[in-house]
């Protein structure tokens, strides 16, 4: 079948029968005035006519806030020129990659140039045929209101938990900011579709920039193979739910099919979130976790991004990096100093002014360390604007100014602080001359700082000469990180300290400075084999074989899209499983004339949310209509005691029931109960109950529900994530207890249930249609509602029945789940409300067949299906 890729635009354009080879890796230009498009290559043919083509190659669109691409205004003014940014993560994921796998990239993005309105044709046309890359040009306001509005202003300050409590700490919410940002990731997503091949490419959207990015896409194509990597850190709830448009945030990522995050601690609160404000439970299969969204399985990756490798050796390679180390070599080793050095960004979260306060703290109590250690602090611009940078910049250098005038001497500086952009080479020289490398950020999401310092470190035969180091020489370093950065949990040989704590990270600095040189070189070896195994290629490729494994079903399942705006979201279901249609079930309870029912109660007929459990009169005259039709066998089965059933469905004469899954079951309300398994012995509850109050005591919110024969701990007004964990324990802990008793130890919705073994709804199932097959009935429907675990062993009678010779030969099966899910149901419905709406239109059929087929001399001839 051939692609739908946009590439089909100009093959209708040119006039030209579209060629499947062609179309499959065809990248159209770029369009910026309408109407126009330019002309195929002249040579876009001559490879299809000389034989078949070679195996199309798989496909990345890299999309980020900025390309990986250096613009460069000629001297002339008369345009532009352009390379590859050697220091982009995106850049250098394409050159890694390229060891793991085929893939071709495409990039989508801003330049970080301004360019005029009429160079934006040519330049997006160059970009397209020697990079790849398509161009999003912004106006200028908007990429204000976008980038230092919302994204600097709103998103990146929450995300590193600073909270908006007044004008001056992070910007208040801007409704005008958030639909700027909207409006660019709108952007975004028009320039995806003039590219992409919606068949076969996969899509990788970069931070948080474009969070909202996946809904437009998943909008337009509902199968889009997506991923997103959010490359800052993501706040624990409590932050996270100040956010006014937090739910259209989540919502929108969850558009993606993979998601990832440097640590789980990202991942966890992401999940928690997702849980505390959307209702969504995550869970881990074979090592890959994974969150049900409306039938879609959208997975969470957890893997820190990683180095270019080729990158850092050829950059020590260079003449003028060893130039620059034996420049610094001269400067500090061989004057008796040691070099400590801080590379950080020029913001308010990287902690420069603590560093500081900790080197002052150091000279203050270790007199020793005077004239002999120096603090190099490399200060990058910032990457935003505004009073809070300003202020760090004042801060960092008054405090720099105090220190060396209290302690230093003449020639020696104990802190040197070098605010101008170096050099990538230039860095990694003072790398190579650090004796110690400190990051003490107070929050950042990922810093490849210490893995730059580790590579440099390990150095090269060059570099040994320059240094006086012998080939055979064990490497060492050693660091000293900030409990609060991305990369702190894969750096187990580290420091860790917390950057609030001067007197501790003084301390640390003065560890690393006396630490023994076998414990250095330890330190190096382990870090150094961590670092060079798990870099860029590594995390990329790792990252796409995850996305091509979420989506590998894709074709198989049926997709729709619900909702409006950014509450867009795909339902995902399998081929067979497809929501009740009133027309079809309506149909077939109209011309069948042997009818068994069966009803769920809590979560089925009654929302699990509502705090009146009790049924309405509406729900009791539906009932009563459906019990009233002779044709109707109607049984509800409820995890609820027969008292509590007895006393509210006391209206309902012909009403079957069935309590505590099924224990207990009576065929109509003048019946008497009676038992589907001989009677249990329950004095396994002196051992449960008191395990169970433990947990109550330890857990506000959850109560205990001393059934005849059954116990219920339930945490359904619990802190969700607490309650969860708690059941867990209660889960094993029950398990254990109680294994040598004759019950099993089950976990639902919000509960932990112990109940006698081989007690289920399927046995009500059986019992139902086996008394019915011993009155010569043979049902010609069936209609089995349920909402969770427990009734999946109803559908799993009624399924298996159907092969059997309780039904009648062409008998029409209706086993039915509440919402979206994995179950052996074979239909769903979207609520109680459409379960309510379709017991409604039956009973109305009822209602109407009696009133049209009912006569005084008919009524003589009636026989009730009613089970006596």
């Amino acid at each position: 079948m051939v692609s739908r890729s946009y590439s089909n635009l100009l093959e209708l354009a040119s006039g030209e029968p579209p060629s499947i080879g062609r179309i499959r890796r065809r990248i159209p230009r770029v369009m910026t005035v309408a109407g126009i498009i330019s002309d195929l290559d002249e040579d876009s043919d001559s490879d299809n006519s000389a034989g078949p083509s070679s195996p199309p190659r798989d496909r990345t669109i890299v999309v980020s806030n900025h390309l990986p691409i250096r613009a460069h205004r000629r001297p002339d003014n008369r345009g532009w020129t352009f390379s590859w940014d050697e220091d982009s993560l995106l850049h250098q994921l394409k050159d890694a990659i390229g060891d793991h796998c085929d893939m071709e990239f495409v990039y989508v993005g801003c330049l970080r140039d301004e360019i005029p309105l009429a160079d934006q044709d040519e330049v997006g046309q160059i970009l397209l045929e020697t990079f790849k890359c398509v161009p999003a040009f912004l106006p200028p306001d908007l990429l204000a209101r976008f980038y230092h509005g919302f994204c600097k202003q709103q998103l990146w300050p929450l995300f590193h938990y600073m909270l908006p409590l007044s004008p001056e700490l992070g910007g208040r919410f801007d409704r005008s900011l958030w639909q700027a940002y909207v409006s660019v990731n709108k952007i975004f997503a028009d320039k995806i579709l003039e590219v992409i091949n919606p068949d076969d490419d996969f899509v990788w959207v970069h931070d948080y920039h474009l969070m909202v990015l996946p809904t437009f896409l998943r909008k337009r194509f509902n199968r889009v193979k997506l991923g997103f990597f959010l490359h800052s850190p993501f706040p624990s709830s409590e932050i996270y739910k100040t956010l006014p448009v937090r739910e259209e945030l989540l919502r929108a990522l969850l558009n993606s099919d993979l998601i990832g995050f440097h640590t789980f601690d990202y991942a966890r609160h992401f999940l928690s979130c997702c849980s505390r404000m959307l209702g969504l439970s995550y869970e881990s299969k074979r090592g890959y976790i994974g969150l049900e969204y409306y039938g879609r399985t959208v997975s969470i990756k957890i893997l820190p991004v990683g180095i270019h490798m080729g990158q850092l050796r050829s950059v020590l390679s260079l003449s003028e990096t060893e130039a620059k180390v034996a420049e610094l070599v001269e400067q500090f080793r061989d004057r008796g100093r040691v070099m400590l050095l801080g590379v950080d960004d020029m913001d308010i979260f990287k902690g420069i002014s603590l560093k500081l306060l900790a080197m002052e703290e150091l000279l203050k109590q270790h007199a020793e360390w005077r004239g002999k250690v120096v603090l190099v602090q490399i200060a990058n611009p910032a990457r935003g604007r505004g009073r809070d940078v300003r202020e760090v910049q004042e801060e960092t250098h008054a405090t720099a100014r105090r220190i060396n005038d209290a302690y230093g001497e003449n020639g020696y500086e104990p802190v040197i602080l070098i605010n101008e952009p170096l050099q990538f080479y230039e860095r990694m020289a003072y790398y190579a001359v650090a004796e110690c490398c400190l990051v003490t950020a107070v929050r950042d999401g990922m810093n490849l700082i210490p893995y730059e310092y580790i590579i440099a470190r390990q150095g090269n035969e060059n570099l040994d000469g320059v240094l006086g180091l012998n080939p055979s020489t064990v490497r060492k370093s050693v660091l000293v990180l900030s409990e609060f950065i991305g990369c702190s949990p894969s750096l187990s040989g580290a420091i860790r300290v917390n950057p609030w704590n001067i007197e501790a990270v003084a301390d640390a600095m003065v560890y690393a400075l006396e630490m023994p040189e076998a414990e250095k070189q330890l330190r190096h070896e382990k870090h150094y084999r961590y670092v060079s195994t798990h870099d860029v290629g590594y995390w990329a490729n790792s990252f796409l074989q995850d996305l091509a494994r979420t989506c590998r079903d894709h074709s198989k399942r049926r997709c729709w899209g619900i909702g409006f705006g950014l509450g867009f979201r795909v339902v995902a279901l399998d081929s067979n499983f497809r929501k009740l249609a009133m027309e079809h079930i309506v149909s077939a309870y109209k011309r069948t004339k042997t009818r068994a029912i069966l009803l769920d109660y809590d979560g089925t007929l009654m929302p699990q949310a509502s705090i009146n459990k009790s049924p309405s009169s509406k729900s009791i005259e539906i009932l009563n209509s459906l019990c009233s039709d002779t044709s109707n066998v109607v049984f509800l089965v409820s995890a609820r005691s027969r008292s509590t059933l007895g006393e509210w469905f006391s209206p309902c004469e012909n009403l079957g029931m069935a309590a505590e899954h099924g224990y207990f079951l009576r065929l109509k309300r003048d019946a008497e109960w009676e038992t589907c398994i001989p009677v249990a012995d329950c004095s396994w509850k002196q051992i449960a109950e008191p395990v169970m109050n433990l947990y109550t005591e330890t857990t506000d919110g959850s109560t205990i529900d001393d059934k005849e024969t059954a116990l219920v701990w339930s945490y359904e007004d619990a802190d969700p994530d607490f309650g969860s964990c708690q059941a867990k324990e209660l889960l094993d802990h029950l398990e254990s207890v109680l294994a040598n008793e004759p019950v099993s130890v089950k976990s639902g919705p919000h509960l932990v249930e112990v109940k006698p073994q081989g007690v289920s709804k399927g046995l009500v199932a059986q019992r139902l249609l086996s008394v019915m097959q011993e009155r010569g009935l043979s049902p010609d429907f069936i209609l089995c509602i349920g909402d969770d675990r427990s009734d999946e062993d109803m559908f799993e009678v009624i399924s298996n029945a159907m092969a059997g010779s309780s039904l009648a030969p062409a008998a029409e099966v209706f086993a039915c789940t509440v919402g979206r899910k994995p179950s052996k149901a074979k239909y769903y419905l979207d609520d109680t409300h459409d379960i309510v709406r379709l017991m409604q239109g039956l009973a109305a059929v009822s209602e109407q067949a009696f009133k049209c087929d009912y006569t005084p001399k008919r009524s003589k001839s009636i026989m009730p299906l009613h089970i006596d």
